[in-house]
């Protein structure tokens, strides 16, 4: 294997993740570029976010906190932040110091942005070979709209996600959430992940590209296949049939899955509904797919005698189901505590607030406690004082607006 270089600018304290130690710049803006290097930074990799003096534009979107955005609070834990002018040439040097000392570089800069700066691939595989360098694009690389600014929901319309969310025929719905932007995040930390266990063996860095158009792909992978023959206009969802789904209830709403056998039988004997179970004509799950007509009324009425919550104790291991429940009701959740999914975080605009963890359990290697995420160019001087940067020199390049 290839020793890693001595250097280090890593302050992350206490117990070791899989990527302690690896040193991480991000320069990428929103969601996805951001909370993909988030998830290196849960794994225990270092990561400073470099700001530009206007700031990532998440902070600038409207947020029912007054002191912070809330969005970027939960994009950006455990970074140290950085507010850097990359058009000015001390900005630039600066930046270069750290691509010196970086395993990987996150951006989502729009194609020429890169060459501009003078931070595209090329310029700095020759400062750094080892460099990972990940660039989170629209639409990939090549083609006709491989210029075209990319956006979580626009890419969910364009890739057919609307459409399949909607009811066919009617009006396409947007699947709220940024899923398209957190699934390129899952892509950018494992595409990285993979390029330095590759670099361990060859003692090279390489190019990583993610686009919000693969990963709307990807996510539909189960829907996008197309058989010869087939025509254009076919079913490509696999729901079944209505049985499986969110119902009303007595109070509140009920998501229900119950495609086995097993639990089908379990679902029709706790609703009451034992004949159900026990009729040929709903024995599998596409004869109960075509005659939900039939079934989905007997079965909402069924539910109509108890609360969401009440069927989801009632059916507890026997039939896999939740309540639709509020996002407030998840921070206390006795199995999102039990995982230790949510902790209490200090910030110095905010002050206390509970958020996530981290996504991936390890079992020997948990990684350092995380931290909230940063102020605008909270950590500038400390970035700076490890680089070589004296007292003087810091004030010098804040009075000329490089950094802040």
């Amino acid at each position: 294997m290839n020793s890693k270089p001595e250097y280090s600018l890593s302050t992350r304290s206490g117990a070791d993740g899989p990527l302690s130690g690896i040193q991480v710049i991000d320069l990428s803006a929103y969601i996805a570029g951001p909370y993909g290097c988030t998830l290196l930074a849960d794994q225990g990799a270092d990561v400073i976010k470099i700001e530009p003096p206007t700031g990532d534009n998440m902070r600038k979107y409207p947020t029912t906190l007054e002191a912070e955005h809330r969005g970027f609070l939960g994009i950006n834990r455990s970074k140290r932040g950085l507010v850097l002018d990359l058009k000015s040439q001390e900005g630039h040097e600066i930046l270069m110091k750290l691509v010196k000392k970086a395993d990987i570089l996150v951006h989502n800069f729009r194609p020429g942005v890169p060459e501009r700066l003078g931070i595209d691939f090329e310029t700095l595989n020759l400062i750094n070979p080892r460099l990972i360098y990940c660039v989170v694009t629209g639409y990939g690389e090549t083609g006709p709209l491989k210029n075209k600014a990319g956006f979580d929901q626009v890419l969910q319309a364009m890739s057919g996600i609307c459409s399949m969310q909607g009811i066919r025929g009617k009006t396409p719905e947007i699947v709220n959430g940024s899923v398209v932007d957190y699934y390129a995040a899952a892509l950018i930390s494992g595409g990285a992940s993979s390029a330095l266990y590759e670099r361990e063996r060859s003692g090279l860095g390489q190019y990583v590209g993610v686009s919000l158009l693969r990963s709307a792909l990807t996510m539909q992978s189960a829907r996008l296949v197309w058989a010869e023959g087939e025509p254009a206009n076919i079913g490509r969802d696999f729901r079944s049939g209505g049985i499986t789904g969110i119902h009303p209830a007595k109070e509140g709403y009920l998501y229900l899955s119950a495609n086995t056998p097993h639990f089908w039988k379990a679902l029709c004997n706790k609703v009451g509904l034992p004949d159900l179970a026990a009729s040929e004509r709903y024995d599998s799950i596409r004869k109960r797919a075509e005659h939900a007509a039939e079934i989905v009324p007997l079965l909402q009425a069924a539910l109509m005698n108890k609360t969401a919550i009440e069927w989801e104790t009632l059916f507890g291991n026997d039939v896999p189901c939740a309540a639709a429940r509020q996002i407030e009701d998840v921070f206390n959740h006795e199995q999102v505590v039990a995982e230790d999914m949510m902790t209490t975080f200090e910030h110095p605009l905010v002050g206390t607030y509970q958020g996530m963890t981290r996504a991936i359990k390890f079992g020997r290697t948990p990684g350092p406690k995380p931290f909230a995420a940063p102020v605008f160019g909270q950590h500038s001087d400390a970035v700076l004082e490890q680089l070589g940067f004296t007292e003087l020199q810091r004030t010098k390049l804040r009075n000329d607006s490089v950094v802040k």
